[in-house]
């Protein structure tokens, strides 16, 4: 893999995990991820239209459009995935688990579907990953009869692992994708899909809770009918809620587009583990800053086995 290119992996997998972080401390988790990708559509659609207006507007393959609506679906679906972990789990287990089984099953789906082939050090990559990732699961609690994880924990692990599968999928997408035309436009492309059936279905998850006489806690004062007839559109979008979760959007765009700009030059079973290289200092700002942690023994247990994950990702990252 090119230095630059590692380098720019790294920058993103530290920008995702701040967008990870603002998405678990939010109040509603899904409800932050719209407005995220909200700001970052807004952002990046023009953005991609220009820069294709600029190179003389070449043509779009069919292909390109096709994969950018599947990666759009499935990473809509990742962040409801997602959010629904955070709502029940913490940080430093979901996270882990999430981003620790993506490549897993994409180095399944690099080598199996794409052709793509791994030596000695990526097998011992692929044993380290699925070390650590079930030492943080704990599969063997989850069906223990005697088994202490309360029902949100193992509902929280089911997402995270759910999430992860999303993962891997979008990552074999966008690999084809980005290759098709430029990152910066397919980036748009999908950006522009993920958003719409992402907000598709917030809107529909808003539509039961206001049948069911049922409002969430998460962002009240939002939802409250004072709050958007007192102020208007620009009073919204000033929320507080609105500039974290923009702050947010803007950072996980960037950080996905250096992604897709990775894509061009390295193959998927080296761009995939590398991504997830943030794992370790998620675990440690959910064990010590959120106060996940029962004690310092399990958060060096939390911390030790998202150091194994990483260790199993840069080793399949050196394959490539």
């Amino acid at each position: 893999m090119p230095p630059g290119i590692l380098l720019l992996l790294l920058v993103a997998a530290v920008m995702h995990a701040t967008w990870n972080i603002l998405l678990k401390t939010a109040s509603d988790p899904l409800r932050t991820a719209g407005r995220g990708m909200l700001v970052g559509a807004v952002a990046l659609v023009p953005l991609a239209l220009a820069g294709w207006w600029i190179t003389d507007q070449p043509a779009i393959p069919a292909d390109a459009w096709r994969l950018s609506v599947l990666s759009g679906l499935l990473e809509a679906a990742y962040f409801i995935f997602l959010s629904a972990a955070y709502r029940r789990g913490d940080l430093s287990l979901v996270y882990p688990i999430a981003r620790g089984t993506a490549p897993v099953l994409a180095v399944g789906v690099g080598v199996l579907i794409l052709g793509e082939r791994l030596e000695l050090a990526g097998w011992i990559g692929v044993a380290l990953l699925l070390t650590g990732i079930l030492g943080l699961q704990k599969p063997w609690a989850i069906f223990r009869r005697s088994s202490r994880l309360p029902r949100h924990t193992r509902e929280a692990i089911g997402f995270a692992l759910l999430t992860g599968v999303t993962i891997a999928s979008y990552s074999a997408v966008d690999r084809d994708g980005a290759r098709l035309v430029n990152p910066l436009l397919y980036a748009g492309m999908l950006q522009a899909f993920m958003t719409i059936f992402l907000l598709i279905w917030i809107g529909m998850a808003v539509l039961r809770e206001r049948n069911g006489h049922a409002f969430p806690t998460d962002d009240a004062d939002d939802e409250r009918p004072e709050a958007s007839s007192s102020s208007g559109l620009l009073g919204r979008l000033l929320r507080r809620v609105w500039i974290r979760a923009g702050i947010g959007g803007l950072i996980t765009v960037a950080a996905y587009l250096f992604v897709l700009i990775a894509y061009r030059y390295a193959p998927l079973t080296a761009v995939a583990p590398m991504r997830e290289s943030a794992i370790v200092l998620i675990s440690g700002w959910g064990s010590f800053r959120l106060k996940e942690a029962t004690n310092r023994g399990d958060a060096s247990t939390r911390i030790g086995l998202a150091a194994i994950v990483v260790v199993g990702a840069v080793l399949l990252a050196a394959e490539g």
